[in-house]
């Protein structure tokens, strides 16, 4: 087979989707476009839109094609979510959409059955952030759905199964606070009997695994070669995890920015997981277990920013620092190590401007981002992914409120795409670029110490 250079990466976020090509040589992403992630209000209830994906992803690879070439094919996604499947392989039941609320109807239901923390590491959430209470209100709800269904899909896995017709599971996304899955042992969970699912969850492959070449139909829709490979996928935290734990030795954190911010820390101190603190294990792309924590950074961002001008002046900034201008938790309460707090502010917020909202907003987000560090027992570097990689207020606080040196990632403003790329290389290719892993953060004004510190004191 030809060296594999240019991979093009399906990657689904909460928000958005969107369809890139990634040299992995230069480990940078060639072309990019995107579609929103808008949900489907129903019937039969809040769902995805995997039909309007599937045009948007057919159309993409074949204009990123002829732009720049497409050697192989990754997939990564958000997590929270399957695919039900029939015996043709056709969609059993609409992809319910994680933050409907429908399944807490059914919580108590729902906590009679599932597994200990101690057996899955899933924290116990709201909504249907623990894939099995989807699956569960799911099947309570619908009668007939037990029967129609055939195969569960994790949701990476879905897109894999459309490209190549092969049905799989993989362990980054059964590992991601679903109940479905027990890492200490690499096995299901006894969730899945009982659910009545034994024997339909598609067989567990590796992320890297090449499932096999794209369908004929679909290379004759994306213009593809019909012998293009495409990868089993990747959850998308542990898509931006991936090209540090080749590259790096631990101990070391990585801090994967987006609509969540997902902690992971590899090789840290013991600590006892709090799953009331919304704390759990993740299983990396190789398998182990990750100790981890998060919360919706992004989603909170905008929630606050609500549209205005994201940045500040120094006049701003120092505004924030000198009036101890902050903002404590929890923006949005259903998650995080906060959650159910209601949050406020050290002053009247009405008498902000854009950018002292912005700098408050970034230190807070900082600030809870050091708390969840703290909670997994992180140590070492910390490396930043996504979005907040670019926002220098967040990195310099949370290097001063954690102690340890904080690296922006280099290159994409997200690494999902680039991790999940790095699934389809070959040994050699997967290192290269490793000491462009990040930059330092700046020298840090000394008030950020004393910000920090009244912040923690002054939580309620």
């Amino acid at each position: 087979m030809a060296a594999i250079r240019n991979v093009g990466v399906i990657d689904i976020g909460k928000t958005n989707a969107k369809v890139a090509v990634v040299d992995l040589e230069q480990r940078r992403e060639l072309g990019v476009l995107t579609r929103p992630n808008t949900v489907l209000p129903g019937p039969p209830y809040p769902h995805f839109d995997l039909e309007g994906h599937w045009n948007f992803i057919c159309d993409a690879l074949r204009e990123l094609r002829k732009a720049h070439g497409i050697d192989a094919l990754s997939v990564t996604t958000h997590g929270a979510s399957a695919v039900l499947l029939d015996t043709e392989g056709n969609l059993a039941a609409p992809m319910l959409d994680y933050e409907f609320t429908g399944p807490d109807d059914l919580a108590a239901d729902y906590v009679a059955i599932r597994p200990d923390f101690a057996e899955t590491g899933s924290p116990r959430l709201g909504m249907g952030l623990n894939l099995g209470a989807q699956l569960h209100w799911q099947l309570k709800t619908d009668p007939g759905l037990l029967d129609r269904v055939a195969t569960v899909l994790t949701y990476p896995q879905y897109w894999a199964y459309k490209l190549t017709g092969v049905l799989s599971n993989e362990v980054t996304s059964l590992g991601c606070h679903t109940d479905l899955w027990c890492p200490s042992e690499n096995r299901f969970s006894s969730l899945v009997e009982r659910l009545g699912l034994t024997g339909r969850m598609a067989p567990v492959r590796k992320a890297g695994d090449r499932l096999g070449p794209i369908l004929p139909d679909v290379a004759t829709r994306t213009g593809l070669p019909e012998g293009t490979p495409v990868t089993c996928g990747v959850h998308d935290s542990n898509a931006s995890l991936y090209p540090h734990l080749i590259a790096r030795e631990p101990p070391f954190s990585v801090v994967s920015t987006g609509t969540w911010v997902i902690v992971l820390a590899i090789g840290g101190g013991e600590v006892t997981l709090d799953p009331s603190r919304d704390t759990l294990i993740n299983v990396n792309a190789f398998g182990n277990p990750v100790p981890s924590a998060r919360f919706m950074g992004g989603r909170e961002f905008d929630m606050i920013l609500q549209g205005r001008e994201k940045g500040c002046s120094e006049e701003q900034l120092e505004a924030v620092l000198n009036r101890e201008i902050m903002l404590f938790p929890a923006v949005d309460p259903r998650s995080g190590p906060f959650q159910g707090r209601e949050h406020h502010w050290s002053v009247d917020d009405t008498t902000l401007g854009d950018g002292d909202r912005f700098a408050a907003t970034s230190f807070y987000l900082a600030l809870v981002t050091a708390e969840c560090l703290a909670m997994t027992g992180a140590d070492g570097p910390i490396v930043v992914e996504g979005p907040f990689a670019q926002n220098r207020l967040y990195l310099d606080m949370l290097e001063t409120a954690t102690g340890r040196p904080v690296e922006a990632s280099a290159g994409s403003v997200t690494g999902t795409s680039i991790g999940a790329a790095l699934l389809s290389a070959d040994a050699q290719a997967r290192q290269l670029g490793e000491t462009r892993a990040g930059k330092p953060a700046a020298k840090r004004d000394p008030r950020l110490a004393n910000y920090a510190r009244k912040w923690r004191e002054q939580l309620r």
